[in-house]
Protein backbone atom coordinates (compact mmCIF):
# COMPACT_ATOMS: atom_id res chain seq x y z
CA UNK A 1 0.00 0.00 0.00
CA UNK A 2 1.44 3.37 -1.04
CA UNK A 3 2.04 5.91 1.67
CA UNK A 4 -0.01 9.10 1.44
CA UNK A 5 2.06 12.18 0.65
CA UNK A 6 1.09 15.09 2.87
CA UNK A 7 1.94 18.68 1.99
CA UNK A 8 3.27 21.17 4.53
CA UNK A 9 3.49 24.91 3.99
CA UNK A 10 5.86 27.66 5.04
CA UNK A 11 4.74 30.40 7.38
CA UNK A 12 5.45 34.12 6.89
CA UNK A 13 3.78 37.08 8.60
CA UNK A 14 1.04 34.88 10.01
CA UNK A 15 0.21 33.52 6.55
CA UNK A 16 0.59 30.03 5.09
CA UNK A 17 2.31 30.07 1.70
CA UNK A 18 0.46 28.35 -1.11
CA UNK A 19 2.66 25.98 -3.11
CA UNK A 20 0.72 26.50 -6.34
CA UNK A 21 3.23 28.98 -7.76
CA UNK A 22 6.27 27.55 -6.00
CA UNK A 23 8.42 24.45 -6.12
CA UNK A 24 8.10 21.73 -3.50
CA UNK A 25 10.74 20.02 -1.41
CA UNK A 26 10.24 16.25 -1.31
CA UNK A 27 10.90 14.70 2.08
CA UNK A 28 11.91 11.04 2.31
CA UNK A 29 11.33 8.64 5.16
CA UNK A 30 14.90 7.47 5.92
CA UNK A 31 13.63 4.00 6.87
CA UNK A 32 12.50 3.25 3.31
CA UNK A 33 13.54 6.23 1.12
CA UNK A 34 9.91 6.82 0.13
CA UNK A 35 8.65 10.36 -0.25
CA UNK A 36 6.05 10.77 2.48
CA UNK A 37 5.72 14.57 2.49
CA UNK A 38 6.35 17.73 0.52
CA UNK A 39 7.05 21.23 1.83
CA UNK A 40 6.67 24.55 0.04
CA UNK A 41 10.03 25.74 -1.30
CA UNK A 42 10.34 29.48 -0.78
CA UNK A 43 11.76 31.77 -3.44
CA UNK A 44 13.73 34.99 -3.10
CA UNK A 45 10.59 37.12 -2.91
CA UNK A 46 9.35 34.98 -0.03
CA UNK A 47 12.65 35.34 1.81
CA UNK A 48 12.61 39.12 1.36
CA UNK A 49 9.03 39.22 2.62
CA UNK A 50 10.07 37.24 5.67
CA UNK A 51 12.92 39.66 6.36
CA UNK A 52 10.78 42.75 6.00
CA UNK A 53 7.88 41.48 8.08
CA UNK A 54 10.22 40.17 10.75
CA UNK A 55 11.87 43.58 10.96
CA UNK A 56 8.52 45.37 11.13
CA UNK A 57 7.23 43.06 13.86
CA UNK A 58 10.38 43.62 15.87
CA UNK A 59 9.65 47.30 16.49
CA UNK A 60 6.73 46.45 18.76
CA UNK A 61 7.87 43.00 19.95
CA UNK A 62 11.00 44.33 21.67
CA UNK A 63 8.94 46.95 23.53
CA UNK A 64 6.61 44.38 25.07
CA UNK A 65 7.31 43.55 28.72
CA UNK A 66 9.65 40.59 28.90
CA UNK A 67 7.04 38.58 30.79
CA UNK A 68 4.48 39.20 28.06
CA UNK A 69 6.92 37.75 25.53
CA UNK A 70 7.53 34.86 27.90
CA UNK A 71 3.80 34.13 28.10
CA UNK A 72 3.70 33.63 24.33
CA UNK A 73 6.58 31.13 24.62
CA UNK A 74 4.72 29.29 27.39
CA UNK A 75 1.64 29.16 25.16
CA UNK A 76 3.62 27.43 22.39
CA UNK A 77 5.18 24.99 24.87
CA UNK A 78 1.77 24.14 26.34
CA UNK A 79 0.45 23.24 22.90
CA UNK A 80 3.51 21.11 22.22
CA UNK A 81 2.88 19.19 25.45
CA UNK A 82 -0.63 18.37 24.25
CA UNK A 83 0.73 17.09 20.91
CA UNK A 84 3.77 15.28 22.28
CA UNK A 85 3.05 11.96 20.58
CA UNK A 86 2.12 13.59 17.28
CA UNK A 87 5.42 15.44 17.06
CA UNK A 88 7.38 12.37 18.14
CA UNK A 89 5.84 10.34 15.32
CA UNK A 90 6.61 13.14 12.90
CA UNK A 91 10.26 13.12 14.00
CA UNK A 92 10.56 9.36 13.49
CA UNK A 93 9.21 9.60 9.94
CA UNK A 94 11.29 12.64 9.08
CA UNK A 95 14.61 12.01 10.83
CA UNK A 96 14.69 8.28 11.57
CA UNK A 97 15.39 8.34 15.31
CA UNK A 98 13.61 5.82 17.50
CA UNK A 99 10.23 6.70 18.95
CA UNK A 100 11.73 6.79 22.44
CA UNK A 101 14.42 9.19 21.30
CA UNK A 102 11.79 11.27 19.52
CA UNK A 103 9.68 11.58 22.67
CA UNK A 104 12.82 12.73 24.46
CA UNK A 105 13.43 15.34 21.79
CA UNK A 106 9.93 16.75 22.20
CA UNK A 107 10.43 16.92 25.97
CA UNK A 108 13.79 18.67 25.50
CA UNK A 109 12.17 21.20 23.18
CA UNK A 110 9.59 22.04 25.82
CA UNK A 111 12.33 22.43 28.43
CA UNK A 112 14.40 24.69 26.19
CA UNK A 113 11.45 27.00 25.63
CA UNK A 114 10.21 27.07 29.20
CA UNK A 115 13.72 27.77 30.50
CA UNK A 116 13.95 30.79 28.20
CA UNK A 117 10.50 31.96 29.25
CA UNK A 118 11.52 31.69 32.91
CA UNK A 119 14.69 33.63 32.14
CA UNK A 120 12.78 36.58 30.67
CA UNK A 121 12.25 38.00 34.17
CA UNK A 122 15.94 37.67 34.95
CA UNK A 123 17.46 39.79 32.18
CA UNK A 124 19.79 42.13 34.04
CA UNK A 125 21.60 45.34 33.27
CA UNK A 126 23.98 47.23 35.51
CA UNK A 127 24.41 50.56 37.30
CA UNK A 128 27.91 51.89 37.90
CA UNK A 129 29.12 54.92 39.86
CA UNK A 130 29.58 58.05 37.78
CA UNK A 131 32.69 60.22 37.85
CA UNK A 132 30.55 63.34 38.11
CA UNK A 133 27.80 64.53 40.48
CA UNK A 134 24.14 64.41 39.44
CA UNK A 135 24.85 61.76 36.85
CA UNK A 136 23.94 58.11 36.28
CA UNK A 137 25.89 55.51 34.35
CA UNK A 138 23.72 52.53 33.38
CA UNK A 139 24.15 49.61 31.01
CA UNK A 140 21.08 48.12 29.41
CA UNK A 141 20.78 44.85 27.52
CA UNK A 142 18.83 45.08 24.28
CA UNK A 143 17.93 42.65 21.47
CA UNK A 144 19.81 42.47 18.19
CA UNK A 145 16.70 42.46 16.00
CA UNK A 146 15.95 40.00 13.20
CA UNK A 147 17.53 36.63 13.94
CA UNK A 148 17.97 34.05 11.17
CA UNK A 149 18.07 30.57 12.70
CA UNK A 150 19.48 27.79 10.53
CA UNK A 151 18.76 24.33 11.94
CA UNK A 152 20.59 21.05 11.38
CA UNK A 153 18.84 17.78 10.46
CA UNK A 154 19.76 15.72 13.52
CA UNK A 155 17.36 17.42 15.95
CA UNK A 156 14.74 19.18 13.79
CA UNK A 157 12.48 20.15 16.68
CA UNK A 158 14.84 20.62 19.62
CA UNK A 159 17.01 23.03 17.65
CA UNK A 160 13.94 25.15 16.91
CA UNK A 161 13.08 25.36 20.61
CA UNK A 162 16.68 25.98 21.53
CA UNK A 163 16.97 28.90 19.11
CA UNK A 164 13.46 30.34 19.31
CA UNK A 165 13.22 30.41 23.11
CA UNK A 166 16.14 32.74 23.88
CA UNK A 167 15.61 34.81 20.75
CA UNK A 168 11.99 35.66 21.57
CA UNK A 169 12.49 36.01 25.31
CA UNK A 170 15.14 38.67 24.77
CA UNK A 171 13.05 40.65 22.28
CA UNK A 172 14.41 39.45 18.96
CA UNK A 173 12.20 38.24 16.11
CA UNK A 174 13.17 35.04 14.32
CA UNK A 175 13.17 33.50 10.86
CA UNK A 176 13.45 29.72 11.02
CA UNK A 177 15.22 27.96 8.17
CA UNK A 178 14.96 24.19 8.66
CA UNK A 179 17.31 21.78 6.93
CA UNK A 180 15.96 20.66 3.55
CA UNK A 181 16.04 17.01 4.75
CA UNK A 182 13.82 17.73 7.75
CA UNK A 183 11.44 20.65 7.13
CA UNK A 184 8.07 19.14 8.06
CA UNK A 185 8.57 19.50 11.81
CA UNK A 186 9.20 23.23 11.41
CA UNK A 187 5.95 23.68 9.49
CA UNK A 188 3.98 21.84 12.16
CA UNK A 189 5.72 23.86 14.87
CA UNK A 190 4.62 27.07 13.18
CA UNK A 191 1.06 25.81 13.41
CA UNK A 192 1.50 25.92 17.18
CA UNK A 193 2.94 29.42 16.90
CA UNK A 194 -0.12 30.48 14.93
CA UNK A 195 -2.50 28.89 17.42
CA UNK A 196 -0.69 30.61 20.30
CA UNK A 197 -1.55 33.96 18.72
CA UNK A 198 1.91 35.48 18.39
CA UNK A 199 1.94 38.83 16.57
CA UNK A 200 2.43 38.46 12.83
CA UNK A 201 6.04 38.37 11.70
CA UNK A 202 7.57 37.56 15.09
CA UNK A 203 8.15 33.97 13.92
CA UNK A 204 8.59 33.25 10.22
CA UNK A 205 9.60 30.00 8.51
CA UNK A 206 11.45 29.84 5.19
CA UNK A 207 12.19 26.40 3.76
CA UNK A 208 14.37 26.14 0.67
CA UNK A 209 16.96 24.07 -1.18
CA UNK A 210 18.06 27.12 -3.16
CA UNK A 211 21.40 28.50 -1.99
CA UNK A 212 20.58 31.94 -3.37
CA UNK A 213 17.48 32.15 -1.18
CA UNK A 214 19.45 31.05 1.88
CA UNK A 215 22.19 33.56 1.07
CA UNK A 216 19.64 36.35 0.87
CA UNK A 217 18.52 35.61 4.42
CA UNK A 218 21.98 35.71 5.96
CA UNK A 219 23.52 38.46 3.82
CA UNK A 220 20.66 40.93 4.13
CA UNK A 221 21.32 44.13 6.10
CA UNK A 222 17.98 43.49 7.82
CA UNK A 223 19.44 40.41 9.52
CA UNK A 224 21.16 41.38 12.77
CA UNK A 225 21.98 37.96 14.24
CA UNK A 226 22.68 34.58 12.61
CA UNK A 227 22.26 31.42 14.69
CA UNK A 228 23.59 28.30 12.95
CA UNK A 229 23.87 24.69 14.00
CA UNK A 230 25.77 22.90 11.26
CA UNK A 231 29.12 21.91 9.85
CA UNK A 232 32.36 23.83 10.22
CA UNK A 233 32.30 24.62 6.50
CA UNK A 234 28.81 26.05 6.93
CA UNK A 235 30.15 28.15 9.79
CA UNK A 236 32.90 29.53 7.59
CA UNK A 237 30.26 30.44 5.03
CA UNK A 238 28.32 32.29 7.73
CA UNK A 239 31.41 34.30 8.67
CA UNK A 240 31.73 35.39 5.06
CA UNK A 241 28.01 36.14 4.82
CA UNK A 242 28.14 38.23 7.99
CA UNK A 243 31.22 40.21 7.02
CA UNK A 244 29.70 43.11 5.05
CA UNK A 245 27.10 43.98 7.66
CA UNK A 246 29.12 42.86 10.72
CA UNK A 247 26.16 40.65 11.62
CA UNK A 248 26.18 38.95 15.00
CA UNK A 249 26.97 35.23 15.02
CA UNK A 250 26.09 32.24 17.17
CA UNK A 251 27.72 29.20 15.60
CA UNK A 252 27.58 25.61 16.89
CA UNK A 253 29.69 23.68 14.44
CA UNK A 254 31.29 20.30 13.82
CA UNK A 255 33.18 18.27 16.37
CA UNK A 256 35.35 15.19 16.72
CA UNK A 257 34.99 14.27 20.36
CA UNK A 258 37.66 11.95 21.75
CA UNK A 259 36.54 9.43 24.37
CA UNK A 260 39.63 9.04 26.57
CA UNK A 261 39.81 5.98 28.82
CA UNK A 262 42.67 5.98 31.32
CA UNK A 263 44.32 2.99 32.97
CA UNK A 264 42.54 3.62 36.28
CA UNK A 265 39.05 3.99 34.77
CA UNK A 266 36.03 1.95 35.77
CA UNK A 267 36.01 -0.11 32.59
CA UNK A 268 32.43 -1.31 32.77
CA UNK A 269 31.08 2.22 33.23
CA UNK A 270 33.36 3.54 30.51
CA UNK A 271 32.16 0.87 28.07
CA UNK A 272 28.49 1.66 28.72
CA UNK A 273 29.10 5.39 28.35
CA UNK A 274 31.15 4.93 25.19
CA UNK A 275 28.33 2.95 23.56
CA UNK A 276 25.57 5.34 24.64
CA UNK A 277 27.63 8.33 23.55
CA UNK A 278 28.43 6.89 20.12
CA UNK A 279 25.25 5.21 18.91
CA UNK A 280 22.61 7.62 20.23
CA UNK A 281 20.52 8.96 17.35
CA UNK A 282 22.43 6.65 14.99
CA UNK A 283 25.62 8.55 15.83
CA UNK A 284 24.20 11.84 14.57
CA UNK A 285 25.01 14.12 17.49
CA UNK A 286 27.67 16.80 17.24
CA UNK A 287 29.00 15.99 20.73
CA UNK A 288 28.96 12.21 20.14
CA UNK A 289 31.89 9.97 21.03
CA UNK A 290 33.67 10.07 17.67
CA UNK A 291 36.76 8.01 18.56
CA UNK A 292 37.96 6.08 21.59
CA UNK A 293 41.50 6.65 22.85
CA UNK A 294 42.10 3.90 25.40
CA UNK A 295 45.19 3.24 27.47
CA UNK A 296 47.08 0.30 25.95
CA UNK A 297 47.26 -1.44 29.34
CA UNK A 298 43.48 -1.95 29.45
CA UNK A 299 42.68 -1.71 25.73
CA UNK A 300 42.04 -5.41 25.14
CA UNK A 301 39.67 -5.79 28.07
CA UNK A 302 37.87 -2.56 27.22
CA UNK A 303 37.49 -3.49 23.55
CA UNK A 304 36.25 -7.00 24.28
CA UNK A 305 33.55 -5.66 26.60
CA UNK A 306 32.62 -2.85 24.23
CA UNK A 307 32.16 -5.16 21.25
CA UNK A 308 30.00 -7.45 23.36
CA UNK A 309 27.85 -4.46 24.37
CA UNK A 310 27.55 -3.11 20.82
CA UNK A 311 26.34 -6.52 19.60
CA UNK A 312 23.31 -6.02 21.86
CA UNK A 313 22.17 -2.92 19.95
CA UNK A 314 19.06 -3.79 17.97
CA UNK A 315 18.60 -1.99 14.66
CA UNK A 316 15.20 -1.90 13.01
CA UNK A 317 11.80 -0.23 12.78
CA UNK A 318 12.23 2.90 14.90
CA UNK A 319 8.62 2.68 16.07
CA UNK A 320 9.23 -0.68 17.78
CA UNK A 321 9.86 -0.37 21.52
CA UNK A 322 12.62 -3.00 21.51
CA UNK A 323 14.67 -1.23 18.80
CA UNK A 324 17.69 0.79 19.93
CA UNK A 325 18.76 2.42 16.66
CA UNK A 326 16.97 3.54 13.53
CA UNK A 327 18.30 4.61 10.13
CA UNK A 328 20.61 7.46 9.30
CA UNK A 329 18.81 10.51 7.93
CA UNK A 330 20.94 10.86 4.80
CA UNK A 331 21.86 8.46 2.00
CA UNK A 332 24.76 10.72 1.09
CA UNK A 333 26.01 10.72 4.69
CA UNK A 334 26.07 6.93 4.83
CA UNK A 335 27.83 6.60 1.50
CA UNK A 336 30.46 9.01 2.76
CA UNK A 337 31.08 7.20 6.05
CA UNK A 338 31.06 3.78 4.38
CA UNK A 339 33.89 4.98 2.16
CA UNK A 340 35.81 6.24 5.20
CA UNK A 341 35.46 2.80 6.81
CA UNK A 342 36.76 1.11 3.65
CA UNK A 343 39.64 3.58 3.46
CA UNK A 344 40.57 2.94 7.09
CA UNK A 345 40.56 -0.83 6.56
CA UNK A 346 42.90 -0.29 3.61
CA UNK A 347 45.15 1.68 5.99
CA UNK A 348 45.42 -1.34 8.29
CA UNK A 349 42.48 -1.01 10.67
CA UNK A 350 40.54 -4.17 11.54
CA UNK A 351 36.77 -4.32 11.19
CA UNK A 352 35.44 -6.34 14.13
CA UNK A 353 31.76 -5.44 13.85
CA UNK A 354 29.38 -4.01 11.27
CA UNK A 355 30.68 -2.05 8.32
CA UNK A 356 27.70 -2.74 6.07
CA UNK A 357 23.94 -2.60 5.56
CA UNK A 358 22.07 -5.03 7.84
CA UNK A 359 20.69 -8.16 6.24
CA UNK A 360 16.98 -8.78 5.81
CA UNK A 361 14.06 -7.62 3.69
CA UNK A 362 13.28 -4.61 5.89
CA UNK A 363 16.77 -3.20 5.27
CA UNK A 364 16.78 -3.47 1.47
CA UNK A 365 15.68 0.15 1.20
CA UNK A 366 16.40 3.01 3.59
CA UNK A 367 19.56 4.47 5.09
CA UNK A 368 20.59 1.56 7.27
CA UNK A 369 24.05 0.79 8.63
CA UNK A 370 25.09 -1.72 11.24
CA UNK A 371 26.67 -0.52 14.50
CA UNK A 372 30.33 -0.61 13.52
CA UNK A 373 33.59 -0.97 15.47
CA UNK A 374 37.11 -0.61 14.09
CA UNK A 375 40.29 -1.50 16.02
CA UNK A 376 44.00 -1.04 15.36
CA UNK A 377 43.17 2.49 14.24
CA UNK A 378 46.01 4.99 14.17
CA UNK A 379 45.90 8.74 14.67
CA UNK A 380 45.52 10.29 11.23
CA UNK A 381 43.59 7.37 9.73
CA UNK A 382 40.51 8.07 7.64
CA UNK A 383 37.96 7.60 10.45
CA UNK A 384 39.94 9.84 12.82
CA UNK A 385 40.43 12.67 10.32
CA UNK A 386 36.79 13.51 9.70
CA UNK A 387 33.61 13.87 11.71
CA UNK A 388 31.69 10.62 11.10
CA UNK A 389 28.15 11.50 12.21
CA UNK A 390 27.22 7.84 11.85
CA UNK A 391 27.20 4.61 13.96
CA UNK A 392 30.92 3.95 13.44
CA UNK A 393 33.43 3.84 16.31
CA UNK A 394 37.20 3.72 15.73
CA UNK A 395 39.33 2.60 18.69
CA UNK A 396 42.93 3.75 19.15
CA UNK A 397 45.45 2.57 21.72
CA UNK A 398 47.43 5.30 23.50
CA UNK A 399 50.24 5.19 26.03
CA UNK A 400 48.31 7.31 28.52
CA UNK A 401 46.37 10.52 29.05
CA UNK A 402 49.17 12.81 27.87
CA UNK A 403 49.26 11.18 24.42
CA UNK A 404 45.48 11.38 24.13
CA UNK A 405 45.60 15.02 25.20
CA UNK A 406 48.21 15.83 22.55
CA UNK A 407 46.20 14.12 19.81
CA UNK A 408 43.02 15.91 20.89
CA UNK A 409 44.51 19.38 21.11
CA UNK A 410 46.28 19.05 17.76
CA UNK A 411 42.89 18.95 16.03
CA UNK A 412 41.28 22.06 14.56
CA UNK A 413 37.93 21.27 16.19
CA UNK A 414 37.21 21.85 19.86
CA UNK A 415 33.60 21.01 20.60
CA UNK A 416 33.62 18.30 23.27
CA UNK A 417 35.60 15.48 24.87
CA UNK A 418 35.03 12.57 27.26
CA UNK A 419 37.34 11.40 30.02
CA UNK A 420 37.09 8.28 32.14
CA UNK A 421 39.53 8.31 35.06
CA UNK A 422 39.35 8.09 38.84
CA UNK A 423 42.39 10.31 39.36
CA UNK A 424 41.35 13.82 40.43
CA UNK A 425 44.68 15.18 39.16
CA UNK A 426 43.86 13.91 35.66
CA UNK A 427 40.45 15.55 35.96
CA UNK A 428 42.02 18.90 36.76
CA UNK A 429 44.59 18.58 34.01
CA UNK A 430 41.82 17.87 31.51
CA UNK A 431 39.83 20.88 32.69
CA UNK A 432 42.90 23.11 32.39
CA UNK A 433 44.28 21.79 29.11
CA UNK A 434 41.64 20.13 26.89
CA UNK A 435 40.83 22.73 24.22
CA UNK A 436 37.10 22.04 23.94
CA UNK A 437 33.86 23.71 24.97
CA UNK A 438 32.39 20.75 26.89
CA UNK A 439 34.10 18.00 28.89
CA UNK A 440 32.25 14.92 30.16
CA UNK A 441 34.21 13.44 33.07
CA UNK A 442 33.02 9.95 34.05
CA UNK A 443 29.76 10.86 32.32
CA UNK A 444 28.03 9.76 29.13
CA UNK A 445 26.57 12.16 26.59
CA UNK A 446 24.06 14.60 28.04
CA UNK A 447 22.92 18.18 27.53
CA UNK A 448 21.28 20.01 30.40
CA UNK A 449 19.36 23.15 29.49
CA UNK A 450 21.13 25.16 32.20
CA UNK A 451 24.53 24.26 30.77
CA UNK A 452 26.22 26.09 27.91
CA UNK A 453 26.78 24.23 24.67
CA UNK A 454 29.54 25.98 22.74
CA UNK A 455 32.64 25.17 20.76
CA UNK A 456 36.24 26.33 20.80
CA UNK A 457 38.51 26.79 17.80
CA UNK A 458 36.73 25.88 14.54
CA UNK A 459 33.81 24.31 16.41
CA UNK A 460 32.08 27.64 16.75
CA UNK A 461 31.42 30.72 18.80
CA UNK A 462 28.63 31.58 21.18
CA UNK A 463 25.75 29.38 22.24
CA UNK A 464 22.06 29.18 23.06
CA UNK A 465 21.72 27.31 26.35
CA UNK A 466 21.45 28.54 29.91
CA UNK A 467 22.15 32.03 31.20
CA UNK A 468 25.05 32.47 28.80
CA UNK A 469 22.84 31.54 25.86
CA UNK A 470 20.41 34.27 26.89
CA UNK A 471 23.35 36.70 27.06
CA UNK A 472 24.44 35.80 23.53
CA UNK A 473 21.10 37.08 22.20
CA UNK A 474 21.55 40.52 23.76
CA UNK A 475 23.66 43.59 22.99
CA UNK A 476 24.73 46.11 25.62
CA UNK A 477 23.74 49.75 25.52
CA UNK A 478 25.53 52.22 27.81
CA UNK A 479 23.70 55.36 28.93
CA UNK A 480 25.23 58.45 30.54
CA UNK A 481 22.49 60.56 32.11
CA UNK A 482 23.16 64.06 33.42
CA UNK A 483 20.23 65.25 35.52
CA UNK A 484 21.88 68.35 37.00
CA UNK A 485 19.51 70.78 35.24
Amino acid sequence: MEQDVKHYRCYINGEWLDAASREKIEVENPANNKVYATVTACNSDDAQYALETSEKAGFEWKLLPAQTRANYIYAIADRLKLEREHFAKLLVCEQGKTYGEALGEVDDTIRYMTYSAEAARRIQGAVFPSDSPNERLTIYKVPYGVTVALCAFNYPLALIGRKLGPALATGNTIILKPHELTPTTASEFCRLVDEAGLPKGVVNMVSTKNTEVASLLVESPITKLISLTGSTNAGRAMYRAAANNITGLILELGGKAPFIVCEDANIDKAVEAAVISRYANCGQVCICNEMVMVDEKIADEFTEKLVKRVRQIKTGNPFEATVDMGPNVSTHGLERVDQLVKDNIAEGAELVLGGKRPEGAQFETGNWYEPTVLINVKNGDATTKHELFAPVLPIMKVSGFDEALAYSNAREEGLSAYLYSNDYRTHQKAIDQLQVGTIFINKHIVGYIQGYHSGHKTSGTGGEDGVYGIEDHLQKRTVYLDYAN
